[in-house]
């Protein structure tokens, strides 16, 4: 795990202002099934490459901390080498700090392909920087799970306009020795938050906002939650009531994941979200903790490689997204990250090789529970149009609220 503690992946993926530019419903996130592409979206008619041609020499890539490694932050880690040996495509690497910078940067038209994060790829879908792509000129694609193609954080009416990278899902993280009998809710951190005052945990972010309304989605029917980015105002206003009572229970809104694993090492916090990195990390270091997906579910994010329209050097992009999601690339990048692989055939090339299954890399049942990270926008998300939904500038009001 010592790789692990190399990255600093800024943490924001959904946590800025996002403008999905006149877009209306997209299909639901709150699904696992595969072919439930957005739907409704309405972006640039903009067609496939149909072809490869001579590759370009080169590559501009935009991606998150840790999914471009060329050996100089670590000399045993390195999957770019000898896709450049391979293709004669030069990789030239831009690291992110949040989705909007990687918006922003996609719209200069100076990168070919990025790693975007659901929020971020549905704007690029939207505005039509992201360009639809071609899957049969990906040839690894085919060894993709099915979980992960054509879901509506990259994909409009069943075009694909990106490859998928990884996923990961946001665990319930407890001290097996403070807290007991061991949970199976979310209500550990909210409606039982109290028990453990002071010591509770949450993920410092407004995409936070949505882990409450999972919880509340199945606590209080009434609701009638479908979509934990898809609240009208009444379902808005109920998870935000739920998080402002959380709040007197919270020790510390975690951000930096090193910051999260010291505090469960001391005690400082006992119980909380997190991810499945985090938890390997804290238990290798001697920290008391286990980490599950609650009976309501849990919220998770997922990446996709999307080829900016405006690319100069297309073929190299290509070769990159099928490389990237090649077996053993694949399972380099996940370990070296922490996250289950994209590639059904990656879980024979990782080191480790129990990751898969500490991972849920194969369980399609596990993911089914996991609703990815989504943008909450006017025009509801879950297909509702006799109600507006609260857009995700409101969202960041609301937290700063929340926190006090």
């Amino acid at each position: 795990m010592e790789n692990v503690v190399r990255l600093n992946r800024t943490i924001q993926a959904a946590a800025t202002v996002a403008v999905l530019l006149a877009a209306t419903a997209c299909g639901s996130s709150d699904s696992g099934d595969s072919g439930s592409s957005a739907t409704g979206l309405n972006p640039p008619d903009l067609k496939a490459q149909s072809k490869l041609g001579k590759t370009e020499g080169q590559v501009n890539l935009i991606n998150w901390a840790g999914y471009v490694e060329d050996g100089s932050n670590d000399p045993k880690v390195d999957w770019v080498s000898d896709f450049e040996k391979q293709t004669g495509c030069q990789v030239n690497s831009k690291v992110a700090a949040s989705s909007d910078e990687m918006v922003k940067l996609m719209k200069t038209g100076q990168y070919d392909a990025v790693s975007a994060s659901g929020d971020a790829s549905l704007r690029l879908i939207a505005s039509g920087d992201a360009a639809p792509v071609n899957t049969d000129l990906v040839p690894n694609y085919k060894d993709v799970f099915i979980g992960l193609k054509k879901q509506p954080w990259n994909s409009v009416d069943g075009q694909a306009y990106g490859i998928p990278h990884g996923r990961g899902a946001n665990l319930l993280m407890f001290n097996t020795e403070k807290v007991s009998p061991a949970p199976t809710s979310w209500a550990a951190v909210f409606d039982d938050a109290g028990k453990h005052k002071g010591k509770v945990t949450a993920y410092d972010s407004p995409i936070y906002i949505a882990d409450a309304a999972l919880y509340l989605k199945d606590t209080k029917p009434e609701l009638k939650i479908k979509d934990p980015y898809a609240l009208d105002q009444k379902q808005f206003d109920a998870a935000v009531d739920l998080l402002k009572k959380q709040n007197g229970n919270v020790g510390e809104y975690w951000s930096d994941y090193l910051k999260e694993v010291s505090a469960f090492k001391s005690g400082d916090s006992v119980v909380g979200t997190t991810w499945q990195v985090i938890a390997n990390l804290a238990e290798s270091e001697g920290a008391k903790v286990k980490a599950v997906v609650p009976q309501e579910g849990s919220t998770g994010w997922s990446d996709t490689w999307m080829l900016s329209a405006k690319a100069k050097h297309p073929n190299c992009a290509y070769k990159w997204m099928d490389w990237i999601v090649s077996p053993k690339a694949n399972a380099q990048v996940a370990e070296y990250f922490g996250e289950a692989p994209s590639n059904v055939k990656a879980c024979d090339e990782t080191a480790d090789k129990t990751w898969c299954d500490t991972y849920h890399a194969t369980d399609e049942k596990y993911w089914k529970d996991i609703a990815f990270w989504n943008t909450p926008i006017e025009a509801c998300l879950d297909g509702r149009t006799d109600v507006k939904c609260v857009p995700y500038a409101k969202w960041v009001q609301a937290w700063t609220e929340i926190k006090g």
